[in-house]
């Protein structure tokens, strides 16, 4: 299966951040749960990423969002390496895109960092949303608070923006690694999710549309 594979490639230890868990017995698990055998199940990604009859769409989506945390997560930090402050000083998507990191603690303005340093402030940040009960809650019967896609919109944006930075830049040690198809099939995967719930600007898609004109259709 792609999980068996992945864990083949990349190498657990070189995880960036510790991988969030769903707990055991509750709604999010088993929708976790219900997502994985579909994924494995070798199911069309354009089914597998659908809403399941009578589940919650925010349910879904935090499942999501989750789980892509963690295999970005997984593959960026297996990249890393390749990925430093002299190869990389600014966190671009060729010579066309560049990204500026923003929050509302250190960097209230868009600010220009190397592609390492801006992988870190993005995982924090994200881990810090994901283990949030305000935006992520966890108790059954705690509503998703108003805000909650769109807060999954600018974390789903962001990550997105690994996928840009490790195509253009890191392919080649995707492939040396032999890496590719897990990769390939983690973006479809991602790509398929954010367009079947409108998740993502489509202008945000732009570094790489010609890739997903392939097969995206």
């Amino acid at each position: 299966t792609m999980a068996l594979c992945l864990k083949q490639v990349f190498n657990k230890d070189k995880t960036f951040r510790p991988r969030k868990k769903f707990e055991p017995g509750t709604q999010r698990f088993e929708l976790y749960k219900k997502a994985q055998a579909s994924l494995k199940s070798g199911l069309d990604l354009k089914a597998v990423v659908q809403l399941p009859p009578g589940e919650s769409i925010n349910d879904w989506i935090a499942v999501h969002v989750v789980d892509f945390f963690n295999r970005i997560n997984l593959i960026y930090g297996t990249m890393s390496e390749y990925c430093t402050e002299r190869s990389c000083p600014i966190m671009s998507g060729g010579l066309k895109y560049e990204y500026r990191w923003q929050d509302d603690s250190k960097y209230k303005k868009p600010t220009k960092l190397s592609a390492p340093q801006y992988m870190c402030m993005l995982m924090d940040w994200i881990e810090m949303l994901i283990n949030n009960e305000d935006i992520f809650p966890t108790r059954i019967g705690v509503p998703f608070p108003k805000q909650f896609q769109q807060v999954c919109t600018k974390i789903l944006t962001r990550l997105f923006r690994v996928f840009v930075h490790v195509y253009i830049h890191h392919f080649d040690s995707i492939i040396n690694m032999g890496a590719e198809a897990h990769v390939n099939t983690c973006y479809k995967h991602f790509y398929y999710f954010i367009r079947e719930f409108s998740l993502i600007d489509h202008r945000e898609l732009e570094p790489l549309v010609r890739m997903a004109l392939g097969w995206a259709g």
